[in-house]
């Protein structure tokens, strides 16, 4: 009658301990999850390797600026999180030439900015994938949260990279 009682003991403390461990997971989890940032705008190698992983939210806007093979002049697009998607909202130019949009679309306008460049916005078009060959001879610059990053340092001359909105969970899949 002894050993019965203590193995209903040692099953209620088995219990417990299943319970607790549980419990722990759960509380961990939670704050795992709060933590975490929840969206990130990711540099991804073709190898599926990170380069970068900068937060981002619904509503974030980034850019890449880079010098244009052709017309050897600045050009920067931007972009922005939307629906957990990249949307391309604008571009700006310094010159015309081959490889630059030269008509507007409906929807689309252009501006004049105060240095002479020519700003066209009214995209709201989805860029899946968004990549880029970084440069040989000038620079990729990346502008987000107020941070500048060249690509040639985060990823080497000539890279092929890709830019995603990745969640916490994607690791799941």
């Amino acid at each position: 009658m002894a050993a019965l009682h203590i193995n209903a003991e040692h099953m209620k403390l088995k219990q417990h301990m299943i319970a607790a461990t549980i419990i722990l997971f759960i509380v961990a989890s939670s704050v795992l999850f709060l933590i975490w940032p929840k969206t990130c705008l990711q540099l991804v190698a073709e190898d599926g390797s990170i380069y970068l992983e900068e937060p981002v939210k619904e509503g974030t806007v980034f850019s890449v600026t880079f010098i244009h093979s052709v017309n050897k002049s600045p050009v920067t697009d931007y972009y922005v999180i939307k629906d957990g998607d990249i949307y391309v909202t604008s571009t700006l130019y310094y010159d015309f030439g081959a490889g630059v949009q030269s008509e507007l679309e409906e929807g689309q306008t252009l501006e004049y900015t105060e240095d002479g460049g020519m700003l066209i916005s009214g995209f709201d078009r989805k860029i899946d994938p968004l990549s880029y060959v970084v440069g040989m001879v000038s620079d990729h610059v990346l502008e987000i949260n107020g941070k500048t990053y060249s690509l040639r340092e985060q990823c080497g001359k000539g890279t092929y990279v890709t830019f995603r909105v990745a969640t916490a969970f994607d690791w799941l899949r």
